[in-house]
């Protein structure tokens, strides 16, 4: 006790020779603070007058005294003495947060803590008072100084920290008042304000707002019954007297809290008539909603688009009950509105009442009417523009499903060839009396019905190869007649109507033939207790472009088809998809689904249009349009070689050398096979450099080049318009399992070159190889 009260006297005389400088220091920074809180702006003045203008005073006297007397703890004493009669609770610290001093007012709040750590002292008034002393402490080591405001169960409070020269810490405590918040509000005497957590949670509420609330919540949502709030929005409040309208302002704090003030909001609660009239005269569809999409006021014209009566009160109706979309639930769609995640994006909604199908945009913004905050929906119809988007939808859709069709039904081909192949072989050595012999052609017809069922794909895709012909319908059909009455059974009636000056077309006669059977049968099916199956055909003139169904048919002389039935029709909901492949209506087992998308890929590769109407309840009418053909005669055709005839010169067979160029083993093996037994000498490869390696060799002769078209590397129209370039007067077979549009797709046509579809037998393989050797030596003749 004795050294404390000599060291306290060296102080009292220390001091003393000091004050006379060290007090006109600090009236002079009192002094700058004073007119610092005079002259700032709201936010700012409240940080200067709660305490940081005191605080830097005593930064500038501490950093006076460090320099003129030292360090070490006397350099904690003399500041001691100059905090001892501060209004507000101070402490000295020393770097472990222990308390080597605290002032009266602290005495006063805290009792004796000499000696205690200052997070055991602050407990009183914090909750965890560790984590902040923490975070502050470390920040003024590393800048000198940090304040930070904090939330206490009487108010909030300001605690301020400051680096001193020997080491230690000097704290200090401020009460941030009533005084101190109307100052931030602009000097607006009982503004009413409150401070939130991130969570929603009442943190502090002046006097003013618990007055006007009559309480102190403990949640944002028991006073502002619409929420999130928005600064400058107006808004309502839940008063102790009932609902009050104020205009909000926020201010973000620091680890996600906010300040919201209340300032009042303009008298009036109706809205003007003036501003009723502009709103009803916009040419504009316009609504106001409340935030869970509830209608409350909508003008002449969004009451046209949505269907609802032109005059009189709205009916009791929500927004999710007049549209539906946008592939979630509406009322969510509201809620991101009102959030603001959602504001000013349009969403393409479905008019639920709507007949035909209607579609609106509708683009939400957020608004406030008499304090209380809604949605203002702006409508725009946007049925043309769901439908071209639907048009280009399908489109993309036939053609992803035809280029899926083509390529399975190129990789079938491939396969049905080798099986077929080799079914003719084993063919050769088994007579009709052989036991395996019904077996092998069993085998063949079943590979025959596949090939017909890949066809149906290729159909659809429209990479099938068509044999076209000029033909006359009625005989067609005539010839049809036998077989289709068998496919409709005794229940049904089947009528032809014709024209009796009906048109030819040109068309393959086979593909035609399918597409009228399947009309029939679907039309059958739609019948299931009877009724007329009627087929008219007649001519009819184009003077005008024709549009209906996404399609459009150019003017001209087509020659129409059309199959009526008296069934059950097909539901508006369904009509999209009536021509897409593997689409049924029939129960397992009784259908493929392939019909109708059949019948639409082969009119389609013809150059025609087919189109459907339909009744529930009443009936279906296909529609073809075929263009009309001259009835002139059809030259033979030189470029296919999938018949199977005989050969069209008549003389000995001749003997050749075939290239072979094919990339699947088992269609190579087979027609290596099947080529030696005709006597042929048979070159092969797999690849097309392989080809071209080999016919760099000037002494080999070959006569025949028989290739497929689509091939790893280099394709084969590729190799051989190389390989001619030495051998002109080569013959070419090209075989593939697409369509013969493959080859002249973007290329010039391949002379001396005929196209043999997949799959092919080993009759149809033979002949068409005579066939070009024969040519070749005609031309050699």
């Amino acid at each position: 006790m004795t050294e404390t009260m000599a060291g306290r006297q060296t102080l009292g005389r220390t001091a003393q020779g000091l004050q006379p400088t060290i007090w006109l220091m600090l009236a002079l920074a009192v002094g700058m603070g004073a007119a610092a809180v005079t002259l700032a702006p709201g936010p700012v003045r409240l940080a200067l007058a709660g305490g940081a203008g005191t605080l830097a005073c005593l930064a500038i006297l501490v950093k006076l005294l460090g320099r003129r007397h030292g360090r070490g703890d006397g350099g904690v004493l003399r500041v001691s003495d100059l905090i001892a009669h501060d209004a507000s609770p101070g402490f000295a610290t020393d770097g472990d947060g222990r308390i080597l001093y605290h002032n009266g007012s602290a005495q006063t709040r805290f009792g004796d803590c000499d000696g205690q750590k200052l997070g055991r002292a602050l407990g009183r008034v914090l909750a965890n008072p560790a984590a902040v002393l923490y975070r502050l402490q470390t920040r003024a080591a590393a800048q000198g100084s940090a304040r930070e405001e904090v939330d206490t169960g009487r108010g909030r409070m300001q605690l301020s920290v400051h680096r001193l020269p020997a080491g230690g810490f000097l704290w200090r405590l401020d009460e941030v008042g009533e005084r101190e918040a109307e100052a931030v509000a602009g000097g607006q005497p009982g503004l009413p304000m409150l401070t939130v957590s991130k969570s929603g949670t009442i943190l502090f509420m002046n006097d003013a707002l618990r007055r006007l609330v009559g309480g102190r919540p403990r949640s944002l949502d028991a006073v502002f019954p619409y929420l999130p709030l928005r600064t400058g929005e107006e808004t309502e409040i839940t008063g102790a007297d009932g609902p009050l309208r104020c205009i909000v302002a926020e201010v973000e704090g620091a680890g996600g809290r906010r300040e919201v003030y209340l300032l009042p909001a303009g008298e009036g609660g109706t809205q003007p008539t003036a501003a009723r009239a502009d709103f009803e005269s916009l040419p504009l569809a316009l609504a106001r909603l409340t935030p869970d999409g509830r209608l409350v006021q909508a003008n002449r014209f969004a009451r046209e688009i949505l269907d609802l009566a032109p005059l009189g009160p709205l009916p009791d109706l929500r927004l999710a009950e007049l549209l539906e979309g946008p592939g979630r639930p509406v009322e969510d769609w509201l809620a991101d509105a009102m959030s603001g995640l959602a504001e000013k994006r349009p969403q393409v909604l479905r008019l639920r009442k709507a007949d035909p199908e209607a579609f609106l945009q509708v683009t939400l913004r957020r608004v406030a009417e008499d304090g209380r905050p809604g949605l203002l929906a702006v409508f725009h119809d946007a049925t043309e523009l769901k439908s071209l988007e639907a048009q280009i939808i399908q489109s993309q859709k036939m053609q992803a499903i035809g280029q899926l069709a083509g390529g399975v039904a190129h990789d079938f081909n491939n396969l049905l060839t080798a099986i077929s192949g080799h079914c003719d072989l084993l063919l050769l050595r088994h007579d009709r009396g052989d036991p395996d012999y019904a077996d092998l052609v069993q085998v063949h017809q079943n590979t025959n019905r596949a090939a017909s069922l890949v066809r149906q794909l290729l159909a659809f895709s429209r990479k099938q190869t068509l044999e076209p012909e000029v033909f006359d319908l009625r005989d067609t059909l005539a010839e049809l007649t036998h077989l289709l009455g068998r496919l409709v059974g005794e229940k049904i009636v089947l009528s032809l109507h014709h024209d009796p000056d009906l048109s030819t077309v040109r068309a393959d006669r086979r593909q035609i033939e399918q597409v009228i059977m399947n009309l029939v049968v679907n039309a059958r099916d739609a019948m299931p207790e009877g009724g007329e199956i009627r087929i008219e055909t007649e001519n009819r003139t184009l003077r005008r472009p024709l549009c209906r169904d996404r399609a459009v048919v150019p003017p001209g002389n087509y020659v129409v088809v059309s199959v009526s039935d008296q069934g059950v029709g097909i539901p508006p909901e369904r009509a999209d998809k009536v021509f897409e492949p593997f689409f049924t209506t029939k129960r397992m087992g009784e259908g493929t689904g392939l019909g109708l998308s059949t019948a639409y890929g082969i009119v389609k590769q013809t150059g025609g249009f087919i189109f459907f109407d339909s009744t529930p309840g009443a009936g279906t009418v296909f529609t073809i349009y075929l263009p009309a053909c001259a009835a002139t005669p059809e030259p033979a055709v030189a470029s296919s070689a999938g018949q199977g005839g005989t050969v069209a010169s008549a003389g000995q067979e001749a003997e050749g050398v075939v290239l072979l160029v094919e990339d699947e083993a088992p269609v190579r093996a087979f027609a290596a096979r099947a080529l030696r037994l005709q006597g042929h000498k048979v070159l092969e490869v797999d690849t097309a450099e392989d080809a071209l390696e080999m016919l760099r060799d000037p002494t080999l002769h070959v006569d025949v080049f028989l290739s497929d078209v689509i091939m790893p590397g280099m394709d084969g129209p590729s190799w051989v318009r190389e390989a001619l370039k030495d051998r002109p007067s080569a013959r070419v077979i090209f075989m593939s399992g697409y369509a013969e549009e493959a080859l002249a797709t973007g290329r010039t046509a391949v002379p001396n070159a005929v196209f043999l579809p997949k799959p092919f037998s080993l009759s149809q393989l033979s002949q068409t190889v005579q066939r070009q050797l024969q040519l070749t030596a005609v031309e050699a003749g």
